[in-house]
């Protein structure tokens, strides 16, 4: 049993691109075809799909690639953890790396991106940054 789904979602992501895998499997969640679809709209992934098998689906994630194979998530960090989490103010959001890389934030209104959520005037919790 993982203590953490969304960190082993992140650590299955990011191990995958380390190998240069063109999909990865993750058992399924509401938050984390959340997440999927921040990445998806994003750019950061070319899709992503669930598949029901009977228990709690699949989440089947399409890694993205540049032209000559670089990796497109140079780095992705779980901001909230189990034991400590990290709830910001809509103006508190951080702009990673100057607006280059996004924030994933947990709010009222579903999962969104940091410059969503600054659009739409909300705060929430922060679960990840991506670049």
């Amino acid at each position: 049993m993982w203590s953490d789904p969304i960190a082993d979602m992140l650590t299955r992501i990011r191990n995958a691109a380390r190998v240069r895998r063109k999909q990865v499997s993750i058992p399924s969640s509401k938050i984390k075809v959340g997440i999927a679809r921040v990445l998806k709209d994003e750019g950061y992934i070319n899709g992503y799909d669930v598949v029901e098998d009977g228990k709690q689906g699949v989440l089947r994630v399409d890694l993205k690639y540049g032209p000559r194979g670089e990796v497109v998530m140079r780095n992705i960090k779980r901001e909230s953890k189990g034991g400590c989490r990290v709830y910001k103010k809509v103006d508190a959001i951080p702009r990673v790396l100057d607006g280059l890389g996004i924030a994933i934030v947990s709010t009222p209104n579903g999962v969104l991106s940091d410059r969503a959520c600054r659009e739409q005037n909300v705060g929430g919790g922060l679960i990840c940054t991506v670049y």
